[in-house]
């Protein structure tokens, strides 16, 4: 897709439709975008390049850009392969070519191209430098860990965009997102599931960079993935700022269950309905056995109160309420409230090894009582989740 943003700005980004896993874990049923931009002023400055997958259809797209002018420079805001891997061969193409990136960055280089040469041909750019185009230019922000160490952001004054890299980016290419954001999409949903599973470990690097952006004049919001912001941008800003924050999103109680036989799961969905009848706003039920797993993640970040009710196994926690902790441990998760259900037929284990994992992450309340069941729910089992239930609405 090639596409004018503005008579100086055009979008060279390209759909990949045909990728099952980003990262090779993450379900992408709509495609994944890898995003890349074009400024034509006094000079020209090609801005990221894309995955190998769409090599080809890129170089295309850069080309028609182009016309009959060659780029000045490639900016590099983010090394990851999918933003980056065609940069040997922009500086095979265009030997006039400077890059432009952080010194990490620079560094990083040869570790994804092996026997390139960059001698005479980079510019190391640090917080606050300026890249002078012509009648644009770009201002560079730090922004280690937004979600590698080496990534930095652009802010071009006279068209009031911010050049994100994988900040505000969502799942989705977009033939199936559009190419802007209008107030009607449900961009949040994505983004969010995007954001905690990608970049979620790194809230406070992303309130960093918030601060810094805070007094520029933004207009339009151009990410690595997904559409371009253009509308409405205070609700996205918000969002990260409770994102990054750790701050509860949506007022309601998210129950994950992991079940073998299924008498787990019907306790875990027993308790979602007394919730519900006790006015609980919003009880959102999981199977992460079942369940996408990066989904379970993003619910338990969007609300405050989290329920989790697992099988005993092997002396421990059924494994993929274990491999769910691990994750959500991995991603940050805090400042939250979480009641326990166990199911155990003779040897109940599973609460306590729930409580260890939980025991390691920050700012995490645990609720009495924790329910134990054996095997399967029994009336006697009732009066225990009534009295969960009442201990996670107060």
């Amino acid at each position: 897709m090639i596409k004018d943003i503005s008579t100086a700005i055009t979008f060279i980004g390209v759909d990949d439709n045909d990728l099952d896993l980003f990262e090779s874990q993450y379900d992408v049923p709509e495609g994944m975008s890898y995003n890349s931009y074009v400024i034509l002023d006094d000079k020209v400055a090609v801005l990221d390049t894309a995955d190998a997958r769409k090599g080809e259809e890129w170089k295309a797209n850069l080309a028609d850009a182009l016309g009959e002018r060659k780029p000045d420079y490639l900016v590099v805001h983010h090394m990851e392969p999918d933003h980056s891997a065609l940069i040997a061969w922009v500086l095979d193409t265009y030997p006039s070519v400077t890059l432009v990136a952080t010194a990490a960055a620079l560094r990083m280089l040869p570790q994804f191209f092996e026997g390139i040469r960059l001698e005479g041909r980079t510019l190391a750019v640090k917080e606050g430098d300026t890249l002078e185009l012509g009648s644009h230019s770009l201002r560079f922000f730090m922004a280690p860990m937004v979600h590698w160490p080496e990534v930095m952001v652009s802010y071009e004054a006279s068209e009031k965009v911010l050049f994100s890299a994988d900040a505000f980016g969502r799942f989705g290419a977009m033939s199936h997102t559009g190419f802007l954001v209008s107030e009607d999409d449900d961009w949040a949903c994505e983004a969010r599931r995007y954001y905690f599973n990608i970049v979620g470990k790194y809230g406070v690097q992303v309130q960093a960079l918030l601060k810094k952006l805070a007094g520029a004049d933004i207009a339009l919001i151009c990410p690595l993935h997904g559409p371009i912001l253009n509308e409405n941008l205070g609700y996205h800003l918000g969002l990260y700022q409770t994102w990054s924050s750790y701050g509860v999103e949506s007022e309601g109680i998210f129950v994950a269950h992991a079940s073998i036989h299924g008498g787990t799961a019907a306790a875990a969905e027993k308790l979602a309905d007394i919730l519900r009848e006790k006015g609980c706003p919003k009880v959102s039920v999981a199977d992460i056995t079942r369940d996408d797993i990066a989904e379970c993640v993003e619910d338990a970040f969007r609300y405050g109160k989290m329920v989790l009710a697992a099988a005993s196994y092997d002396a421990g926690v059924f494994t993929p309420m274990h491999d769910f902790l691990y994750r959500l441990q991995a991603k940050g998760y805090q400042q939250r409230t979480v009641g326990l259900i166990e199911n155990g037929s003779w040897a109940p284990s599973a609460g306590r090894v729930m409580k260890e994992m939980l025991g390691a992450m920050k700012d995490i309340t645990l609720v009495e009582p924790v329910v134990t069941i054996r095997s399967r729910l029994h009336a006697e089992d009732l009066p225990k989740l009534e009295a969960l239930a009442d201990a996670m609405l107060q």
